[in-house]
Parts: structure tokens; C-alpha cells; sequence
């Protein structure tokens, strides 16, 4: 079986991170599975202080946050590397206001979407 990837670790220092075994949980799944939606491309992961996590940020009340599998897919089709993807989401943004991972809980999701639309071509 293939290793869990993982990319640079790009969050800011406050960034709420989950070890694997706590996504899982969170998910009501086993870690396995949390190790097939990495490799799938459904979230992205880091390694923090010798711990391999999943931003917080990437779930929802009920399961992966419903876009961020769809935005992960479209920013990768158009290029970008996992480390630009997590700097996009996690970068302040005046126009949104906040950042974009914020705003993909809420009415502001689908302009993140559009957004990383128009990136990516």
C-alpha cells in the first residue's frame, strides 16, 4: 500500500489541524478511508510537527465540507500543486472579506468556486 501523501506545511501557525485518527472519527469512519479520500484528492494534508493532519477547516458539521473536494479537484486540473492550493484557501482576501476556506462555509462559497474556476484557466 502506497504512503498517505501530504505536502509542505503552508498553513498559518493558527490553523486548526486534525491528526488522521481525529478526521476519521469526526467522519464516523476508519482511518483507512480518511487515507483513500487523500489519495482520491478529496482533502489534502500536511505534516505538522512530525504529525501528518487535515486542515479543520476542510470538514463540515456533517462529513467533508461539501466544496472543498470539488475545489481541490478544479485547482489541481488547472495546475496548481496542493502547498498553492492550501495558500489560496488560507490567504485573506479584503473582497470576500476573510479567507476563502472561511467563506466555503457559508453564501460565499460558490464565489470561491468561481474564483478558483477562473484560476485555473
Amino acid at each position: 500500500m502506497s504512503k498517505v501523501p501530504y505536502t509542505d506545511d503552508v498553513l498559518p501557525a493558527d490553523a486548526e489541524v486534525l491528526p488522521l485518527p481525529d478526521v476519521a472519527d469526526r467522519l464516523g469512519i476508519v482511518v483507512t478511508r480518511v487515507h483513500d479520500l487523500l489519495r482520491e484528492g478529496a482533502l489534502i494534508a500536511v505534516r505538522r510537527d512530525g504529525v501528518v493532519v487535515v486542515p479543520e477547516r476542510f470538514l463540515g458539521s456533517d462529513g467533508v465540507a461539501k466544496h472543498v473536494p470539488g475545489l481541490i479537484s478544479v485547482l489541481r486540473d488547472g495546475g496548481y500543486e496542493d502547498a498553492e492550493i492550501l495558500r489560496f484557501l488560507y490567504t485573506e482576501d479584503e473582497s470576500l472579506p476573510g479567507r476563502p476556506v472561511e467563506a466555503l462555509h457559508g453564501h460565499l462559497a460558490r464565489e470561491v468556486m468561481r474564483r478558483a474556476q477562473a484560476m485555473a484557466f
